[in-house]
Parts: C-alpha cells; structure tokens; sequence
C-alpha cells in the first residue's frame, strides 16, 4: 500500500487588505487586548503604519511619520503605551498610543540607511538600551533611552571585513547579567558583542550570503539565522560565551526576509523570498509546513503570545494563520 499523503496545508484564518502598499514589518501588542484580540501593527513600502483590530479584521488607525518612506521595524515598548517604528527616512520614532492618542513623542536619527533593523532590550525600568546601525559601514550604536545618550559603538577589528550589519538581537541571560548583543553581517556570519567591553566574545560562520535575520532563544541558549542563500543555520551559546554551528537545513529556494521563533519555543516561521511562509518544529527542525498563500516575496512574520501567526508580503496583503495550537 502506498503511504498515505501528508494532509493539504491550510487556508489563513483571515486575510488583512487595505495596506495598498508592500508590507514590510509585523508586531503583536498584546497589552491593548480587546475581548482577548491583540492588535497587530503593520509597517509599509508607503511609510504608513497601519493599528489592525483582529476582532473587526479592520485598520483602526494609521500612523504616517516616516515621510513616504519604507517601514522596516515595529516594536512596542513592555511599559506603557508607545510604539517605535524605524523607516528609511533614516528616522526612528517612538509614539504615544495611550488613550486614542497617535502622536510622535520623540525620534532618533539614523545614520545607516541600510536595511538592519533595530533591537531593544528593555525590562520594566523606565531606562532601556537600543542597538541601532552606526555611523560606519560595518558599525552598530548602542543607545541609552529615552535620554538618547550613546553608550559605545560597536565595531569589528579593521581586519574582520564583516561588512554591514544586517540584523541585530539584543538580549541577557537574565536582568541581572550583563546585556548581549548577536549581530548577523553582511558576509554571512553572527557575532556574539559584550556592550559593556565592547568586544566580540564570539564570531562563527553559518552563511555563503548575508545574515538577512536571526532569532535567539535565550532559555535553550539556542540560535537561528537565515540569509540570501538556501540555508537556514542554527547554532548555540556555551557557558563560556562561545557560539557554535549545530547544523543547517537546506531550502528549496534562496531568501528568508525574517525569522520568528514562537513565544511558547515550540515551533518557528519563515518569511521567504519565494512567496511562502515555512514553519519547523524548533527543537528538531522537522519542517511541518509550507504556506503557499501569498503571490509576491514574504517580508516579516509574528507570532501573538496565543500562537496566531502573521505574515506580511509584497503582495500587499497580511494573511493571519492559526497552526499548532499551544498546548
């Protein structure tokens, strides 16, 4: 007897249209909960930030602060109400979304006008730190917020030619631990910076491409990168702060846009180049699905604390997916 086929993959949950533009960045704020529906955010190719309610499947709000330009980074803040959104305008903004209010607070200038989105690690202190891409090619500037104060800028030894930074993870093992950052660069491998020494602790190879993204699961001290090439590659931290390659895992086709490990660390999505959304089991890699929805390159993808996934393409169109549910 023949085995029996793998069940078809299935339909989104819904579908969110009305972006008119490519999507390029995705963020869950659970803290706004309306009957138990977060809301979503979407960044466009137009400048715009759209506030979708997932209970009306409706833009509430828009946001226009990036001066028609793209929008390549969303980030709620774990305190409050305020958003960050990072454009090609070279600009980082942060907005007051308390009590209907959709108002630009403050903003950083940029100086890279590069792809590389920015990282924050805040806790429930009103002080926070951000990695963002620095004045050199192959820089990243650390910044004390909301005061804007830089810290330090981290940059490889002259003879690494990492080249540019193209994605950034800030994170530490625990509030008490010195913050971290993994950076993935522009010759295909990930760096592992001590901020407070400036130094690099750890430097592997995982890519023929440039790193486009990389995710980190701090409890499992477990890593995953993807980049412009048809691997995705996944490594670890050791107790003395070395990374490692653990293995990788060949794609049918090159390009992943951004990578998104589950809160629940059970499974992970990929946004690829290729118009579809592949999802793994993260502990063993076994790939368990491949969305072929959209009809253009998939640019970002969220998980919601519930599971929802989210994925945003150059088709305009956001497709919302409810996948192995958490148990």
């Amino acid at each position: 007897m023949a085995a029996p086929c793998p069940p078809p993959p299935p339909d989104p949950q819904f579908v969110l249209r009305g972006t008119q533009s490519p999507v390029h960045a995705l963020h869950f704020w659970e803290g706004a909960q309306a009957q138990g529906h977060p809301v979503l955010f979407s960044g466009s190719q137009s400048g715009l930030v759209h506030v979708w309610s997932l209970q009306t499947r409706r833009a509430v709000t828009t946001l226009d602060g990036h001066g028609g330009q793209c929008v390549t980074w969303l980030q709620m803040l774990p305190q409050g109400h305020q958003l960050l959104s990072q454009g090609r305008d070279l600009k980082l903004c942060l907005w007051d979304l308390a009590e209907g209010r959709n108002a630009v607070v403050d903003s950083v200038r940029l100086e890279s006008v590069g792809f590389c989105r920015s990282s924050i690690l805040a806790g429930g202190q009103p002080r926070w730190m951000l990695a963002v891409p620095g004045k050199g090619s192959d820089e990243v500037q650390i910044l004390e917020m909301p005061s804007k104060t830089s810290v330090c800028a981290l940059k490889p030894k002259a003879d690494a030619k990492l080249g540019m930074p193209m994605c950034l993870r800030l994170w530490q093992a625990d509030c008490n631990s010195r913050p971290l950052l993994l950076a993935g660069y522009e010759d295909g491998s990930v760096a592992l910076w001590d901020v407070s020494e400036q130094k690099v602790c750890s430097h592997i190879a995982c890519h023929k491409e440039p790193v486009m993204d990389l995710d980190f699961d701090s409890q499992k001290a477990r890593g995953i990168s993807g980049s412009a090439g048809k691997a995705l590659a996944v490594w670890s931290l050791d107790g003395q702060q070395a990374l490692q390659v653990r293995g990788t895992h060949e794609l049918t086709n090159p390009g992943i846009a951004e990578i998104t490990i589950r809160p629940d660390r059970k499974i992970l999505a990929t946004a690829g180049w290729d118009h579809r959304i592949r999802v793994f089991h993260w502990r063993t890699m076994q790939p368990l699905a491949v969305l072929a929805f959209h009809s253009a390159a998939v640019q970002c993808v969220a998980f919601a604390a519930d599971g929802l996934l989210a994925a945003g393409s150059k088709d305009q169109r956001i497709s919302l997916w409810s996948l192995y549910p958490r148990a």
